[in-house]
């Protein structure tokens, strides 16, 4: 008769536990739900804190939060959007809470209207995301990306020979070096050979519909989804998915032609399509992963390389500290190679200076926090919307002192050497990083290694730069502007140097 006692003391002693931890979860939600919000501005009752259609976004929430501190909270009707833009509160809640911030935000026009949610960068968190990021992963890693420096040495030579024939055409030389190297590397397809072949005009339609689709406020539908059930309302926003889709679809088509007849060259199209069944993927979702690598791809390396050569002519005497480094490194008898980099330190400071000048995507790809995060006192609620904007945070006065100085010295530490306690973010935060880094990373160094070897860069005086002149998108693409360059070697013989440098 005594036996039952055990049991019952322990289903007891457990519903207790039960209780007492759904108590202390309500107690700590209870908590959580009491702290404010970051401060921020004065919002309407019903439109919340109107952002201006006219307005750079990046530059008025930066302008937030040099007013109301280094995180900022805004209404956005009922929904809640957050601003970081300070370095440390990017790296405390942006890289140590990463995973509550997997999510991406509903972008109606964007993702469920243009990319039917096929596009990685807007992908949902959740089982799709992870099927689409491990497949990208394959030739996006670290040591993949090792194996494409080959590739990116030919291509990074062709810019060289390209300026030498036509040097006002020099962003467009830098577009066609990103998107030579990302065609081979998704598609395995020979490189077009000037900016107007239709493939290059192609591209740059969908690079720039993409733009313009995710700027925030420019779609009515994203504040209304009801929007997008209203016939004929989204008729240009299904126009351009259709476009890009059998762009994509056309790319795709090419890779399988080219394995029927036994022709296929190794790339990440052709290892999709022989382990499609391995990655659970659909043959649209295929192509838009193909999409979403020389997409982005052959725009963000490009308009990196467009910084660099515009802050080494605007910067004479950073130039010349990294061109006396280069010949005593390199010398004038050879080219430089990736196993110079790390010999290399003004120029990896250049670098690095540069893309913290001028952000490649100055307002950052938005975040949705998975679940409530307390930071300071302050509560990021789950739901909201998180911005980390990289104009901001590379503005930081603690981090970068006097930040709007082209300085590349502040990434040297007291020993000479690249400074790893504060971090570039230029590709994004935690898990939501870009895939493709590795890859951008190389195609940066390259390409400014050899066009500082092989000229000297200045200002035409009848047209001088403006350093403000960049177009307001996503990705902030810098509006032409004229450059001398000047061979640091007879042309005859640099030339002759770059055609034996490396072969396709």
């Amino acid at each position: 008769m005594s036996q039952p006692l055990p049991m019952l003391n322990w289903t007891t002693g457990f519903c207790a536990a039960v209780l007492l931890g759904i108590l202390a979860c309500r107690r700590r939600l209870a908590t959580n739900s009491s702290l404010p919000l970051p401060p921020g501005p004065p919002s309407h009752w019903f439109w919340g804190t109107k952002i201006p259609k006219s307005a750079n976004v990046a530059f008025l929430f930066s302008k937030l939060v040099d007013e109301y501190g280094p995180v900022v909270s805004i209404k956005q009707g009922r929904k809640v959007a957050i601003i970081i833009g300070r370095h440390d509160a990017a790296n405390e809640i942006m890289e140590k809470e990463g995973g509550a911030l997997v999510g991406r935000p509903r972008l109606v026009a964007a993702g469920e209207i243009v990319s039917k949610d096929m596009r990685l960068l807007l992908s949902q968190s959740g089982d799709q995301f992870r099927r689409l990021r491990r497949a990208a992963h394959t030739h996006l890693q670290a040591k993949a990306a090792e194996t494409y420096e080959p590739l990116q040495m030919f291509n990074a030579k062709n810019v060289i020979l390209d300026i030498l024939d036509d040097p006002k055409e020099h962003i467009m030389h830098a577009r066609r070096y990103a998107t030579s190297v990302i065609l081979r590397v998704t598609y395995g397809k020979t490189t077009p050979t000037a900016v107007t072949d239709p493939e290059m005009v192609a591209i740059l339609k969908v690079v720039d519909h993409f733009q313009t689709v995710m700027r925030p406020g420019n779609f009515l539908v994203d504040r209304f989804p009801l929007l997008k059930y209203i016939p004929g309302y989204g008729r240009i926003l299904e126009k351009w998915h259709q476009e890009e889709l059998a762009l994509f679809h056309d790319h795709m088509d090419r890779v399988k032609r080219n394995m029927a007849e036994g022709k296929a060259e190794a790339c990440f199209m052709r290892y999709m399509l022989e382990n499609a069944e391995k990655h659970q993927l659909s043959e649209d979702e295929m192509a838009y992963l193909g999409g979403a690598f020389y997409g982005a791809g052959s725009d963000t390396s490009a308009v990196a390389i467009m910084n660099m050569i515009m802050a080494a002519t605007l910067h004479p005497e950073a130039q010349t500290k990294i061109q006396e480094e280069l010949d005593l490194i390199v010398g004038r008898d050879r080219v430089p190679i990736f196993a110079d980099h790390d010999m290399l330190p003004q120029l990896q400071a250049f670098i690095l200076e540069t893309l913290r000048w001028r952000p490649i995507t100055p307002l950052g790809f938005a975040h949705r926090a998975t679940s409530d995060i307390i930071w300071r006192g302050y509560r990021i609620p789950a739901g909201a919307t998180v911005y980390g904007v990289h104009w901001a945070i590379t503005r930081d006065p603690v981090v970068f002192p006097d930040p709007e100085k082209f300085n590349p010295a502040r990434w040297f530490d007291s020993e000479g050497k690249i400074r790893t306690d504060i971090k570039s973010f230029t590709f994004g935060f935690g898990r939501r990083s870009c895939p493709g880094h590795h890859v951008a990373n190389r195609s940066i160094y390259i390409n400014a290694a050899l066009i500082f070897w092989s000229f000297r860069l200045s200002q035409n005086p009848m047209a001088p730069i403006d350093p403000t002149a960049f177009e307001d998108g996503m990705i902030a693409h810098p509006r032409p502007f004229d450059v001398k360059f000047e061979p640091r070697t007879e042309e005859k013989v640099l030339r002759q140097m770059m055609e034996n440098y490396a072969k396709e």
